[in-house]
């Protein structure tokens, strides 16, 4: 993986992979971007295209995904191009076979592929397999790349008429120890290239923002608080983005059971919250949100669920030569 690769020369996409957002130079961002924008563009006019139809996509997902897998899947159906599902139960991984070996095998029948992998570093293995693209769709608690890509934009997009992410304060409150969203949300804010952002992260102790992480911010110049209270984090915030606290990443179940509800956004918290700040969350959600505040105009996570779609169309259509720029 060459750090800075992905520019705003589309050339630099083709048939490159995409497993973290470290590839990303702020001129690339703003590329995806401006093919997003085409893409939501696209979807609400006509639907889709067919730019991608002689195209095969294999979605390899060996963790659960709802979000993730389809919006890869319609991202690449919008562009009239084909999928291919793969998961840990239908694979050869029960025999066996390495990663490796799996993801060599798909490259012969398809043109890129989408992997989500409990292990983290795993993308990277995958693309040092394959000579056709691979994109990162998570690796354990390593990153989400993509996950980072649509946040970012959903930001932009909803703060579009006073100057998108530049002087926005952005809280990221819950899981931070674990969640790959976060960690990649975090280090591309800090790479866009984006003014006068600051990043607050809101957490138990024991779920803090890991240092490596905050490391690779802080080269950047980013300033960054820390807390554990959300009525402060809140104070002057523009964005809220919740995390759920992920059992499944836990040693202990007695030191999930502490903190799996420490952190829960309802109305009163709204109510407290700046009135033009947004709420974004990765879902699922399981209880860290009330459903009763999906009527406030402020719920972002549903537009931003549809942002991935438009990004994902964008990504795949840049790394298969087809962005049309």
């Amino acid at each position: 993986m060459d750090e800075n690769s992905l520019t705003s020369d589309p050339t630099t996409w083709k048939g490159s992979n995409f497993v973290s957002v470290k590839q990303l130079t702020p001129s690339g961002l703003q590329l995806l971007f401006s093919v997003s924008r085409s893409m939501k563009s696209l979807v609400r006019t006509s639907g889709g295209d067919a730019r991608l139809s002689p195209h095969v996509l294999a979605n390899v997902f060996y963790e659960a995904s709802t979000r993730t897998s389809c919006s890869f899947q319609a991202a690449m159906l919008r562009l009239g191009g084909k999928v291919l599902c793969v998961n840990e139960s239908s694979s050869s991984v029960k025999k066996g076979e390495t990663l490796g070996d799996t993801i060599r095998c798909l490259e012969c029948y398809a043109d890129v592929t989408v992997l989500r992998h409990p292990v983290k570093g795993s993308a990277a293995e995958a693309a040092g397999a394959t000579v056709k693209p691979v994109i990162n769709a998570g690796d354990g608690v390593g990153e989400h790349p993509s996950q980072a890509l649509l946040d970012t934009f959903t930001i932009e997009d909803e703060f579009s008429e006073t100057g998108g992410l530049k002087g926005k304060t952005v809280v990221l409150l819950g899981d931070l120890k674990h969640g790959r969203t976060v960690h990649s949300l975090a280090k591309l804010i800090a790479r866009s290239g984006i003014d006068g952002v600051t990043l607050r992260y809101c957490s138990p102790d024991i779920l803090r923002m890991p240092e490596d992480v905050k490391e690779e911010v802080e080269k950047y110049g980013i300033k960054q608080e820390e807390f554990t209270d959300l009525k402060s984090a809140l104070n002057g915030a523009d964005c809220l983005y919740v995390t759920r606290v992920q059992k499944e990443r836990f040693e202990n179940e007695e030191d999930y059971e502490k903190v799996k509800d420490i952190y829960i956004v309802d109305n009163e918290v709204m109510k407290a919250a700046p009135s033009g700040c947004i709420v974004m969350h990765p879902l699922p959600r399981v209880g860290e949100i009330k459903e009763e505040v999906d009527q406030d105009p402020r719920a972002a996570y549903f537009r931003q669920m549809e942002n991935g779609m438009f990004v994902r169309m964008a990504l795949l259509a840049l790394v298969l030569g087809k962005s049309g720029k």
